[in-house]
């Protein structure tokens, strides 16, 4: 019988006491877990080596690049890469640990599970895919500004039967402020790419895409949790192309 590849669980963290601790519990059984740390002021480097990771600190200066900077502490050349409020479902261990035996492609996509306020995603509302589970030899990550991810040279499939929870969202403040920081950095790169048609899209998207997650996603099946969250997801499509009109005018004065 075929042993399976030994794992490399890479995570970065900043003041994430509140939901490593759940995140790590859940993938203690891996041969290594990496914690790189962007300099806390919480509790989050302690939990992090009562669990047995090894801990480095670094100053964060973007996504990408201190996600690679974790991906290249590891042990391992199979990686699970984690953020600090994602949590694995019961069952998907064993998922992940088939997959790796004799592994079939340079990637595998987890389905993801969103905390919404009081509740969480409904398993038969529609569920992202995102690649988390690959081979560092064959992969890295990629140099997009805002939401920088994974990328590999080879085949990618979805492991089904497996899934993890985003439990980052606990309160509709907390997504409200998400929403907020996310929209504004999305700005500077959107202007570097000339993207036009902004009082267009601020009108036209936000309600397009509320349909799109409250009825094609059927996020109904969350209750009044899915209306809120495809409500907030609108919000922030309407806010960064309105942040972005904004800076395209403050941009025209200036010149």
């Amino acid at each position: 019988m075929h042993k399976r590849e030994p794992l490399s669980v890479v995570i970065i963290t900043l003041n994430n006491a509140d939901t490593l601790d759940r995140c790590l519990r859940e993938v203690d059984w891996a041969e290594d877990l990496v914690v790189l740390d962007s300099g806390s002021s919480d509790d989050t480097v302690a939990i992090a080596k009562r669990h047995g990771a090894r801990v480095a600190v670094h100053p964060f200066d973007d996504y990408g690049p201190q996600k690679q900077r974790a991906i290249d502490m590891a042990r391992h050349d199979w990686i699970l890469n984690l953020d600090a409020d994602e949590v694995l479902s019961p069952g998907t261990r064993a998922v992940i640990e088939r997959a790796l035996v004799e592994p079939a492609a340079a990637g595998f996509r987890l389905p993801r599970r969103e905390r919404m306020f009081w509740t969480v995603q409904h398993r038969l509302s529609q569920r992202n895919g995102h690649l988390r589970l690959f081979d560092r030899r064959r992969g890295r990550m990629n140099d997009v500004e805002v939401h920088a991810s994974v990328v590999v040279d080879g085949p990618v499939r979805t492991l089904g039967g497996a899934d993890f929870v985003n439990d980052g969202d606990a309160d509709i403040a907390t997504r409200v402020d998400k929403i907020n920081r996310y929209s504004s950095g999305l700005v500077a790169h959107k202007l570097r790419r000339g993207q036009g048609f902004t009082l267009l899209r601020m009108v036209v998207y936000p309600p397009l895409f509320f349909v799109r997650q409250y009825l094609l996603k059927r996020y109904f099946l969350n209750g009044s949790a899915g209306f809120i969250a495809s409500v907030t997801g609108a919000f922030y499509v309407f806010l960064k192309y309105a942040k972005l009109h904004e800076a395209r005018r403050r941009h025209r004065r200036g010149q």
